[in-house]
């Protein structure tokens, strides 16, 4: 059932804990809309569940499971880098089922590197003392063959919403930040991110817990 009421931060860290028994290694997603804070919620959730301690929480990014660009000029998608069918869906199941079956010390996930707009093989190592992945990503929602694997790894999964306006502003900022001029972002974001966005939308009412600005900032 999906909840919409305001949670504080202490809220959402005791919420995230429990889904850790003994012997069961959990897994929680974090969906939401380019621009909406996903990465930001899940490495504040990291930070603070880990403190001072060893690494009982750790986070694995959807973004690591980008096409590279190469292979999206061979596929022809190149102008809609970030839609559903730019991604390894499959590998990234299989990547979250292999976590939840506990059975290895270490293991690597890939990263993203924003600079260069690619996935980085192995960037992220996970050790077997985290309890709790938290991954995020545009597309634990959906409902498509290749994307309810992912669904099917993850023991909730929640979405992080947010004002319209503000997700807009934020989502121009990283891509001017990352190299393009403001006009190009723009037409980025109004264009394909936002179909990209409206897909997201859809799936809000299919999360465990919809967490909004209000109760991630504790405001």
């Amino acid at each position: 059932m999906t909840l919409d009421e305001p949670r504080d931060l202490t809220g959402l860290l005791k919420r995230a804990a429990s889904l850790v028994r003994p012997g069961h290694r959990a897994l929680l997603g974090i969906a939401g809309s380019p621009g909406s804070g996903k990465t930001t919620l899940a490495e504040r959730l990291v930070r603070e569940l880990n403190g001072d301690g060893p690494a009982w929480a750790a986070q694995v990014p959807m973004d690591g499971f980008h096409l590279a660009d190469v292979e999206l000029d061979r596929l022809g998608r190149r102008d809609r880098k970030g839609a559903p069918d730019t991604f390894d869906a499959a590998g990234y199941a299989a990547l979250l089922r292999r976590l939840r079956e506990d059975e290895e010390d270490l293991v690597y996930a890939p990263g993203f590197e924003r600079t260069l707009e690619q996935p980085l093989a192995a960037a992220v190592p996970v050790p077997r003392t985290a309890r709790l992945i938290i991954t995020e990503g545009n597309y634990l929602l959906l409902r498509d063959a290749a994307w309810t694997r992912v669904r099917s790894q993850l023991d909730e999964v929640w979405f992080r919403e947010l004002d319209e306006a503000e997700r807009l502003r934020r989502l121009v900022a990283r891509h001017e930040q990352f190299g393009k001029d403001h006009e190009t972002a723009l037409a980025w974001v109004l264009g394909t991110d936002q179909r990209n966005a409206d897909l997201v939308a859809a799936t809000r009412d299919r999360a465990d817990l919809v967490v909004g600005e209000s109760a991630f900032s504790g405001e």
